[in-house]
C-alpha cells in the first residue's frame, strides 16, 4: 500500500544538506547543545518532537536531530533520515544501570538491544537481534577511550514502559515484569533505555549503520540493594564520545 504522507511529513525535511552522519538524542533540548560540539552549528528545522541542527566535522556536514522518546518516534525519524541522505546514525542518550558495575556517569555503549519493546515486532520476527553497526561501535569505543571516559560495552535493555520498569509491583502483569528484569540482570544486561532497538532493527532493515552511546543517569539495581549510587545528569561526556566517534568515521571514510 502506497502512503499518502509527504516525504519527511514527520522530521520536517526531506534534504539533510548533504550529512550522511546523523546524532540522534531524545530530548529536543539537547540537540543545539550537540551541534555547538561541531563546527558552523546552525538551525534546520523543527516539527512536533523533532528539533535539527546542522554542523560540520573535518569539512562533512553532520545532522544532530531529537528522535523524542520510545521506540515509534525513533522509527519514524530513521525512516525519514534515509529518504533524506542520512547513512549512519549514533544515538546519545542516557539510560539506567542495571549491572552492579555500572554507576551514574559512566558511558555505555550498546552493541546489542533485548527488544522488550512494540516498534520493532512490526520489523522482523523477535528473534532476529537488534544489533549494532560494528565499525560505529568501534569507534564510539576508540572515542570514549580517548577522552578517558568509563566506558561499558554490551547488550542494554530497551522498553516501552519506563514506569512498568521503575514501579512493576503496581503493574496487572507486575510478575512477568519482574521475573523478566531479573533474567536479563542475570544474563549480563548492563543498562536499561527506550531507543536503541528500534534504532538498531529498522537502521538494519534500511541497510543503514547505526550505534548507539549512553550515559547512566544511576543504577536502580545498586538502589535496590543499598549499594553506593551516583546520580548524574550530565550528559557532556557521551555527547562529546558521540562527535568523536563521528570524526574517526569519517576519517576512516576519507582515508
Amino acid at each position: 500500500m502506497e502512503s499518502f504522507l509527504p516525504r519527511g511529513y514527520h522530521i520536517g525535511f526531506t534534504d539533510a544538506c548533504g550529512a550522511k552522519y546523523a546524532l540522534l538524542p531524545g530530548d529536543p533540548g539537547r540537540v543545539e547543545s550537540i551541534a555547538r560540539l561541531l563546527e558552523n552549528p546552525r538551525f534546520h528545522a523543527q516539527n512536533r518532537e523533532y528539533t535539527s541542527w546542522l554542523g560540520e566535522v573535518g569539512g562533512e556536514t553532520v545532522l544532530v536531530m531529537s528522535t523524542g522518546m520510545g521506540g515509534p518516534s525513533t522509527a519514524i525519524a530513521v525512516e525519514e533520515l534515509a529518504v533524506a541522505g542520512v547513512k549512519t546514525l549514533l544515538r546519545v542518550g542516557t539510560c539506567g544501570g542495571m549491572d552492579l558495575g555500572v554507576m551514574g556517569g559512566d558511558v555505555v555503549i550498546a552493541n546489542a538491544a533485548i527488544r522488550m519493546e512494540g516498534t520493532t515486532r512490526e520489523y522482523a520476527p523477535l528473534e532476529f537481534p537488534a544489533v549494532a553497526d560494528l565499525e560505529v561501535t568501534n569507534a564510539l569505543v576508540l572515542a570514549a577511550d580517548a577522552l578517558s571516559a568509563q566506558r561499558h560495552v554490551g547488550v542494554v535493555h530497551c522498553k516501552d514502559s519506563f514506569y512498568g520498569q521503575h514501579d512493576p509491583a503496581r503493574m496487572p502483569i507486575a510478575g512477568e515484569l519482574q521475573s523478566k528484569w531479573d533474567a536479563w540482570v542475570r544474563a549480563g544486561a548492563l543498562a536499561s533505555e527506550m531507543e536503541s532497538a528500534a534504532l538498531y532493527i529498522v537502521a538494519g532493515t534500511l541497510r543503514l549503520r547505526a550505534g548507539c552511546v549512553l550515559m547512566a543517569v544511576w543504577n536502580q539495581e545498586r538502589a535496590r540493594l543499598g549499594l553506593p549510587n551516583t546520580d548524574s545528569h550530565d550528559t557532556t561526556l557521551a555527547c562529546r564520545v558521540a562527535v568523536e566517534a563521528v570524526k574517526i568515521l569519517i576519517e576512516k571514510e576519507v582515508c
